[in-house]
């Protein structure tokens, strides 16, 4: 089965000719803007118009593509029929993205769905303090987000948090931390430092290494920093296959699971991770799998492939924007509809956006077991008595 978008109507715009006003009492209209002007939020029929920008040409045209189809499937699973869902193709650049809500601003729309890449969300910001349409992007870039332009994407802070907390919980107090030399090394590393502050631990070692570069120094320090006393919690935010080099070097050092325990992100999520040795027993934070692997399912029944990783968003996205459809005619798409501090539950979890643009999710811890993950602490099932970050 393969399902097709609803078709939303274009919408025709006239140009006012320039004339004289004529001498009346009664003052003229004020002119026309210059540009194209936004259609109605809602169809004839009263369904609202949600705008998917997604990658759907370029080298990215096969993740762009396979979100779309897991937002088709939402729409059906949702029998969502107070909704017009119509996608645009915002490509890999700012550019792309701004001509595709522009697009979406004309033939009219009451919520955004996308972008994907944070550089293309945050080529919007400006355009949606203006327009004042609500924009639910796809990018984990929490840098990018803002009042009104929520990043859903699985950011990585929050990773780091709730596996530094698991950590603790087992009594693990002292924590290292390897990462690149990259703004997200250093993201990951100051999100270490603050949390383990927070929780009473102790941060022993910091290192960052050049990618491409040497790692042997840095995996050296680090296994200095694990002779100390109590076992060390050691951050590696590092994906395959760059993590394979990472991890041989600290086991050149001298570094075991003896004395070490590996902890990462979201980046170890991945079909094959435990056929790194070394990673056995490490521990990184994620979305429940099994929820995952029941839409898995459904979407490879529909349309004979799987899903990109990514696929889950859009699915979660649609069936947000037909919950929020449902809440009076025409839909509420409010910042504070939105923003509801109850949450969303959703195939990644439950989730809910905070008022500043950033997204809460509840995560799970997973154990790399072999070929797979074994979750050692569950995902909570809401946000009661849970702290916002």
């Amino acid at each position: 089965m393969r399902l097709s978008l609803i078709a939303l109507a274009s919408v025709a715009f006239l140009l006012g000719a320039c004339t004289e006003a004529p001498q009346t009492t009664t003052p003229p209209p004020p002119p026309k803007p210059a540009g194209p002007q936004a259609g109605s939020p809602t169809t004839a029929s009263g369904k609202a118009r949600i705008a998917l920008l997604l990658p759907l040409s370029g080298r990215s045209a096969p993740i762009g593509q396979s979100m779309q189809q897991a937002a088709e499937l939402a729409l059906f699973d949702t029998g969502a029929k107070e909704l017009a869902l119509a996608a645009y193709d915002s490509g890999e650049t700012g550019d792309g993205a701004i001509q595709a809500y522009k697009k979406a601003l004309t033939d009219g729309v009451a919520l955004v769905l996308g972008p994907l890449f944070g550089s293309s969300a945050s080529a919007l910001g400006p355009l949606r303090r203006q327009d004042r349409v609500n924009i639910i992007a796809f990018s984990n870039d929490e840098s990018v987000a803002q009042p009104g332009l929520w990043v859903m994407g699985i950011a990585a802070p929050p990773q780091v948090r709730r596996v530094v907390d698991y950590s603790v919980s087992t009594g693990i107090k002292r924590f290292a931390v390897l990462a690149p030399r990259t703004a997200y090394g250093d993201q990951m590393t100051r999100t270490l430092q603050s949390q383990v502050t927070i929780r009473g631990g102790t941060v022993v070692a910091a290192e960052a290494y050049d990618e491409g570069g040497d790692v042997s120094t840095a995996a050296r320090r680090i296994a200095d920093a694990a002779k100390g006393e109590g076992k060390l919690a050691v951050l590696v935010p590092v994906a395959p296959p760059r993590v394979t080099g990472v991890l041989a070097a600290l086991s050149a050092a001298g570094v075991d699971q003896r004395s070490v325990q590996l902890i990462g992100t979201g980046v170890w999520d991945v079909p094959g991770i435990g056929s790194e040795a070394m990673l056995r027993g490490a521990w990184y934070a994620a979305p429940d799998p099994a929820r995952r692997a029941d839409f898995e399912r459904k979407y490879v029944s529909t349309y004979n492939r799987p899903p990109h990783r990514l696929a889950t968003l859009a699915y979660d996205a649609v069936s947000l924007a037909s919950q929020l459809a449902r809440v009076k005619p025409g839909g509420d798409f409010s910042a504070e509809a939105i923003a509801n501090p109850n949450g969303w539950s959703g195939v990644d979890g439950v989730f809910r956006f905070l008022p500043d643009g950033r997204t809460e999710r509840t995560l799970a811890v997973i154990e790399v077991q072999g070929d797979r993950g074994v979750v050692v602490s569950p995902a909570p099932t809401s946000f009661a008595s849970q702290p916002t970050n």
